[in-house]
């Protein structure tokens, strides 16, 4: 298959395994690059810049392919800077930034030949990173695993493409080869995937978290704000149900008070990927796990490899189906 998208990553199919925080690592990286896909991790999976260029340097020691780093551009990362160069100069293909301004990234990265792609979550915010030179766009939708846009894929995906001349890649509620295809039809330039790809072999989070992505369907995502203070998808568990969605009084009271609002969305965003880190690799339904809707389609654990040639079937059975309707 050939889009925009797979020129300008180099990959086999339109589609991004994307960055998910305490979940994706250099093993998951390594065999979604060598199965046709380019692999995305976020810098924040390594608690260290050394930490990073071990990583870094392990992925490209096992694959010669594309592959990216998310980098979290907003002022809650206080090692973004650090990163970035340390990624510039590990030789990395492509960056996703999120939750920020991307300008200083695409500056640097611009200098080397490296790709950037944005988050973003409508037009508006599309047309200003593109005019600052971003190379395309990640259309966060409202069926994205973890943080989530407003809109849904039918119609972000072709407002953005009316608005912009670079590439647009759909982010959420996909995973089957229907579902991809459907993305294309829409006008999507690919796709960023994500939550189908929790129950794999390669990755380490917990037993219960991958069986979690099983038993659990599309109905029981929820929307929480606990976790960064942003809206934020997961799995709704008995847990869950226990300590709810919402941000309690004195959360969303020291959030809405603009002197201490940046501090208080660093300490809620803290103890948020603290949530997360007990949940991704602690043996107990006592978690908070992050999903997308997209787990509907997640039955079993399987290879990376088996997940992207099941989506290259499927998508050869969804156009099979389509030219039958179309006659």
């Amino acid at each position: 298959m050939k889009t925009a998208l797979t020129n300008l990553l180099g990959t086999e199919l339109p589609i991004i395994m994307a960055p998910m925080f305490l979940v994706t690592n250099t093993k998951m990286i390594v065999a979604a690059a060598e199965s046709g896909v380019a692999g995305c991790i976020p810098a924040l999976n390594f608690r260290t810049i050394e930490e990073l260029e071990v990583g870094l340097k392990e992925i490209r020691a096992k694959t010669n392919k594309p592959f990216g780093v998310n980098l979290i551009v907003n002022k809650s990362n206080i090692h973004a800077k650090k990163q970035l160069h340390k990624c510039l100069d590990m030789g990395v293909d492509f960056f996703i930034t999120s939750l920020g301004s991307p300008e200083e990234v695409i500056r640097e990265s611009k200098k080397q030949g490296v790709k950037v792609l944005c988050d973003v979550i409508e037009e508006g915010y599309a047309k200003k990173v593109e005019d600052m030179g971003a190379d395309g766009v990640i259309a966060v939708n409202n069926g994205a695993g973890g943080h989530l846009g407003n809109i849904p894929a039918s119609v972000l995906v072709p407002a953005l493409k009316a608005v912009c001349k670079i590439p647009v890649i759909s982010a959420g509620g996909v995973g089957s080869g229907a579902g991809i295809l459907s993305m294309l039809a829409l006008g999507a330039d690919g796709l960023s995937i994500g939550s189908p790809f929790i129950a794999t072999t390669e990755c380490e989070v917990g037993q219960d978290y991958k069986q979690a992505c099983i038993d659990y369907s599309a109905q029981d995502i929820v929307v929480t704000t606990k976790l960064s203070g942003s809206r934020c998808t997961v799995i709704n568990t008995p847990y869950l149900k226990k300590i709810g969605t919402d941000q309690n009084f004195i959360e969303s009271l020291l959030n809405k008070n603009k002197q201490i609002k940046k501090y208080a969305k660093m300490v809620t965003y803290y103890k948020g990927m603290k949530m997360l880190e007990k949940a991704a690799f602690s043996a107990s339904y006592k978690s908070v796990w992050c999903a997308g809707s997209s787990i509907e389609f997640t039955n079993k654990i399987e290879s990376v490899k088996d997940i992207v040639d099941r989506y290259k079937t499927e998508i050869q059975e969804a156009r099979e189906n389509l030219n039958k309707v179309m006659g």
